[in-house]
Parts: structure tokens; C-alpha cells; sequence
């Protein structure tokens, strides 16, 4: 896989993620073309359900700065392209057991098309997110003392 195009580095501190499904997009030709100049943000966007179909909202994608009067809207909802089967787990993971889609990262696949990788996701409590980060520092901390070797400096 490439070099991801925008990050929600953000969801695995804040969402358990229990399942990642990947969906394709669709986008405008202005779009994609500010899509390869590599800007885009998805930190705020979630994926919601509307009628028999998924959406992303809130995600970022700037005008593209050739384009004249036929740029865009920055923050469109953007229909989500999956499996009938995967559209149906989501929509009763959603509707059922009240989990979240959250999107984790966008990138180009192999054959050059914007996909997009999201996760079902339950929220974390203050405390979750503490052991989160008390586990995250350990690990630094481990990495830190197996570099040196285990000598105090």
C-alpha cells in the first residue's frame, strides 16, 4: 500500500475499533485531482447512514486550485461504495448495538483509484483512554531502555 493521502491518526485514541472494512468513494474529477495533489483531512468526518446507503460527512477535500467555476463543494457528503453484505453489518451494527464508523485513513489502492478505510468503532471512556496512554508510554519507555541496553546514563 502507498503512502496514505490523509489520517485519522485521532480514532485509536478516542474508538475502540473492532472490525475495518475498506470502501472506494465517490468523487468529482476536481476531487480526485486535489485528492493527488495530497490534500485532503478526514480528522472531524464520520460515515453515516442515509436511506440504504453510507455516507461521509464532514471530510475535507480543499477546491482545487485550477479549477474555476466548477470546483467542488469542500464538504459534501460523499456516498461510501461497498458490498450489499457489508452495507447491511454496518447499517445493524449502527442501528443495533449503537457502534460508530469512523473513517482511519485514505489512500490510493494499487489500480490508482481513492479508497477509503473505515472502522467500526465504540467509543472509549476517560479511563480507557488512560490505560491508552500509560500502555503507549510503556512501550516507548521499553523501546528507550532496549536501545541503551539497559545501562543508566
Amino acid at each position: 500500500m502507498t503512502k496514505p493521502i490523509a489520517e485519522n491518526r485521532r480514532a485509536r485514541y478516542d474508538y475502540f475499533i473492532e472490525e475495518v472494512f475498506e470502501a472506494g468513494i465517490m468523487l468529482t474529477g476536481t476531487e480526485v485531482k486535489s485528492l493527488r495533489v495530497g490534500r485532503a483531512n478526514i480528522a472531524e468526518s464520520y460515515a453515516s447512514v442515509e436511506g440504504r446507503e453510507i455516507k461521509l460527512i464532514n471530510a475535507d477535500i480543499p477546491p482545487y486550485g485550477h479549477a474555476n467555476r466548477f470546483n467542488h463543494e469542500p464538504r459534501r457528503h460523499r456516498k461510501l461504495l461497498l458490498h450489499r453484505k457489508q452495507i447491511e453489518k454496518l447499517i445493524g451494527a449502527v442501528q443495533r448495538d449503537g457502534r460508530t464508523m469512523i473513517p482511519l485513513k485514505l489512500y490510493w489502492n494499487d489500480k490508482g483509484l481513492a479508497k477509503l478505510e473505515i472502522g467500526l468503532a465504540k467509543g472509549k471512556k476517560n479511563h480507557d483512554k488512560r490505560e491508552t496512554e500509560a500502555a503507549r508510554d510503556w512501550q516507548r519507555d521499553k523501546a528507550r531502555l532496549m536501545k541503551s541496553g539497559g545501562r543508566d546514563d
